[in-house]
């Protein structure tokens, strides 16, 4: 990848990359959690003893103080069961951890619980002893390194640098110096990387981080979190103590988040620390000023197109000289060492043209690789014409909108490229979601299949950066494509998103295809325009930040429908309205057109807004919650009257309102849930799955907590094609009726760790072509009745410690391929003669888990 450092690679939130960081970091940290569980074991079994004493004495029943020993056997026999565990099985040590890890979540929740019972029936003479044990217990509590039970919030861990850098060995070595000089002089704290957008400080940033010499001084005490214009300093604390693997607390204000982010600095010493705020704004210096300790060793590092003259020590990222930009510039005009076939004076024009920013050089000579020499003439011609876009960087943006002119020939890349700015800043984009909205937008396959190719295409031009949150999802990305796309994000520079804002908004407003909303603060200034027309917008995004105080219910409607409950609020809305309230078409029909419809949010109760009601046209609602807790969402029910409504994504959130709903989403066909809570829902539900969604066809549900059992009621969705579950641990389970579905054509139950087996019923399962088992670590065994799966063509078990293939598999005759890894190969060699279409893919297990991302344990 070309020198482009979007701070996006910083920004945390999520995302398939954070059920993979809890998985590798099970794995990793498999020694340390088994020691701490010997060591536990050890240590309670004097105060198990003095409790049984304390209890009997004072008259607790036996059934109780047995609670106690009872727990204590179980913890004896996690430790025998992990001694056994080889320290090559790298699936079984992860799996050993989680569960280490459980118990010690619980066994804190269950010795407080019967402490304080113990202390309210206490006397004297035993007073001091229990509130011994309590103290002990609860230096388990604070010290513990304990994983929250949480994955949505990811670790603040940096971006990968580019592949191909210039220019950046002389200001690594002397950025280096700063921040090294005197780790224990506090005036040098902070040191500001200043340069104009574009230039490359985050890669530089991330450059450092990844550094050998860095690594070797603050080891695995690095924080990288992303500023940004709006940065909230709660969030960021919590992260840190995710970053660590440490219990994320609560804070009542920011005083007692900048409390505890102290605490958390003293103790993760004596290693030095680095803590890295990229992207940071003028508006942000006294929350700077807020993260600066007297913690010797302790470093900040602040990226900024600013400079920031009160913390002394600056280093301003210069100019890249003539040469490096050449070199930056042919590497993605002419990749692959391929000659330059155009002119010198040409191409120097052209390089001197991007004014040796880093990011135009990138994305210019991506959009005129293999250009016909008319199109490079033409590009200068418009860079003499061009006019300034913003204020600031108009000269960059200038050079970066003929890249996007480029995309004139291929309309609906230029489109989608224009769609990734309806996404927060700074904030990962989910490919799926892209998908979800562009094949109802642009008539795409539903597979994702041209969607994505759309998203490669942007990133040959390198206007995004493609993530993948696993190292094989790209690498397998041919083998198991159908559909899956979870592991997949984009990245983008925040120029490039301001720029596909800008270009979106050049059309007079009530003609825009998209209306971009971001508020935050309350600050409702700049849509208060007097006189407007009715919008004809496709596509309606709307942010807002914690700051916000209210919901944003009714805000489109005419002033005079608001009660006096709103009162309160009316100075919040009164721009807005007289702004918003002359959108409503003649009909009384509000945003008529818009058929996409993306909420964005960071709260932990959130009510869907009522104007969402009139919205005959929507097809695709796209809800994010890009807080730290799954928020609570209400008014829900007003979805039920979108009769146009084909697919809901929903990412972060409690589904609670489906448990007793009587909605019926008549033409919904795909419902996503990530990240969202959903188990005690689902253990619940009383709801007819049937009626609810009676031409239902997808389910994607993904890295959702505490779902240990599918409802039986989702076999009655008889029209159901395609069910993917995956990196659900704590699925356990599949419905008996599973055989039901009797149109189901792939089933996916990637990373289900926990899944024991598959339901015999699932030979029902006439139509199915693709099961996905890969890495189910507890399956052992297939059922009995797989080889009746007549349209079985692909299986994929990669992870899978099976100790025998039932003998039906030799019925499977439509099977054609299988992919696994090398010790379950040889599995299916007897049965090859009777299966003469087989391929076997066999994939190498990386066992070092060196691919995922460090936890820094």
């Amino acid at each position: 990848m070309a020198d482009v450092g979007g701070a996006g690679l910083g920004a945390v939130a999520g995302e398939a990359l954070r059920a993979a960081l809890d998985f590798s970091g099970r794995a990793i940290s498999f020694d340390d959690n088994r020691q701490g569980l010997e060591s536990r074991v050890t240590s309670m079994e004097p105060l198990i003893r003095e409790i049984e004493e304390i209890g009997r004495e004072l008259g607790l029943p036996e059934e109780e103080i047995r609670k106690f020993t009872d727990r204590q056997d179980e913890s004896q026999k996690l430790v025998g069961s992990c001694s056994k565990t080889s320290r090559f099985n790298f699936w079984k040590r992860a799996s050993k951890s989680k569960k280490i890890k459980e118990l010690e979540d619980s066994d804190v929740k269950f010795y407080q619980t019967y402490v304080q019972l113990l202390q309210t029936r206490d006397n004297k003479k035993h007073e001091a002893r229990l509130n011994e044990i309590y103290a002990i217990l609860d230096e388990m509590r604070k010290g513990g390194r304990v994983c929250a039970p949480s994955v949505f919030v990811g670790p603040c861990g940096a971006p990968e640098a580019p592949g191909f850098t210039v220019g950046k060995a002389v200001p690594l070595h002397e950025l280096k110096i700063r921040l090294l000089k005197d780790l224990q002089e506090e005036d040098a704290q902070v040191v500001v990387l200043s340069a104009p957008g574009g230039r490359g400080k985050t890669t530089l940033a991330s450059m450092l981080c990844h550094d050998v010499e860095i690594k070797g001084v603050f080891k695995n005490n690095i924080f990288f979190v992303t500023f940004s214009k709006t940065p909230n300093l709660k969030v960021i604390v919590q992260k840190m103590f995710q970053h660590k693997n440490f219990l994320v607390p609560e804070y009542q204000d920011d005083d007692d988040a900048i409390i505890q982010l102290e605490n958390l600095l003293k103790q993760i010493g004596p290693d030095p620390i680095l803590l890295v705020l990229d992207d940071a704004w003028p508006v942000s210096e006294s929350l700077i000023q807020k993260f600066k300790k007297r913690i010797p060793g302790y470093r900040i590092l602040v990226t900024s197109r600013y400079e920031f003259p009160i913390f002394n020590c600056t280093y301003k990222l210069e100019r890249l000289s003539d040469g490096d930009a050449m070199d930056l510039f042919c590497h993605s005009a002419f990749p692959h060492g391929g000659s330059i076939n155009m002119p010198e004076d040409l191409v120097n024009k052209i390089v001197r043209g991007c004014r040796e920013f880093p990011l135009a050089l990138t994305v210019v000579g991506g959009s005129l690789c293999g250009r016909p020499e008319v199109i490079w003439k033409r590009t200068l011609e418009q860079w003499s014409k061009g006019q300034s876009i913003f204020d600031s960087n108009s000269d960059l943006l200038i050079r970066l909108q003929t890249s996007i002119d480029a995309l004139d020939e291929k309309t609906d890349v230029k489109e989608c490229f224009l769609d990734l700015g309806l996404f927060p800043e700074d904030q990962r984009i989910p490919a799926m979601a892209l998908i979800d909205m562009w094949v109802e937008l642009y008539n795409l396959d539903e597979d994702g299949t041209y969607a994505l190719a759309n998203i490669h295409e942007l990133a040959s031009r390198n206007l995004v950066n493609l993530v993948f949150t696993r190292k094989d999802a790209s690498e397998i990305d041919g083998l198991v494509i159908d559909g899956y796309y979870n592991e997949h994000f984009l990245t983008q520079h925040d120029l490039l998103r301001d720029l596909a804002i800008y270009r979106s908004s050049q059309e007079s407003i009530e003609q825009r295809k998209r209306l971009i909303m971001d508020i935050s603060e309350n600050d409702l200034s700049k849509w208060s325009i007097e006189q407007i027309q009715p919008f004809h917008a496709r596509i309606l995004s709307i942010s807002i930040d914690e700051t916000f105080s209210s919901s944003l219910n009714n805000m489109l409607l005419p002033e005079k429908t608001f009660s006096s409950n709103w009162y309160s609020f009316s100075y919040i809305y009164k721009s807005l309205l007289g702004y918003l309230s002359k959108l409503v078409q003649p009909s009384d029909k509000q945003l008529p057109e818009v058929e996409v419809l993306i909420l964005n949010f960071r709260t932990t109760n959130y009510s869907l807004p009522e104007f969402m009601e009139k919205m005959d046209q929507l097809k695709v609602l796209i809800i994010t919650n890009n807080g730290v807790c799954p928020a609570e969402l209400s008014n829900f029910e007003l979805l039920g009257h979108l009769s146009s409504l084909k697919r809901i994504r929903l990412e972060h959130v409690s589904i609670s309102f489906l448990s007793e709903s009587k909605l019926q989403f008549r033409n919904l066909r795909k419902i996503s849930l990530i990240m969202c809570r959903i188990g005690e829902t689902f253990r619940n539900c009383t709801v007819e799955f049937a009626y609810m969604f009676p031409n239902l066809v997808e389910i994607d549900i993904h890295c959702c907590s505490n779902l240990e059992k599918l409802p039986e009621g989702l076999c009655d969705i008889v029209c159901l094609k395609k069910l993917s579950i995956t990196k659900c641990d704590d699925l356990k389970a599949l419905p008996e009726r599973l055989g039901m579905l009797t149109n189901l054509e792939l089933l996916r139950l990637h990373y289900c760790t926990e899944l024991t087996g598959l339901t015999e019923s699932v030979g029902s399962l006439q139509k199915l072509r693709f099961l996905d088992i890969s890495y189910c670590l507890s399956i052992s065994n297939l059922p009995i009745r797989i080889g009746e799966l007549c349209g079985l063509k692909k299986l994929d078990m990669r992870g899978c410690e099976l100790g025998q293939l039932p003998a039906s598999v030799k019925d499977l005759g439509q099977l054609k391929d299988v992919i696994c890894y090398e010790d379950t190969a040889d599995l299916w060699e007897p049965y090859k003669i009777y299966l003469n279409n087989l391929k076997i893919t066999v994939l190498k297990e990386d066992k070092n888990l060196s691919w995922l991302p460090n936890l820094h344990h």
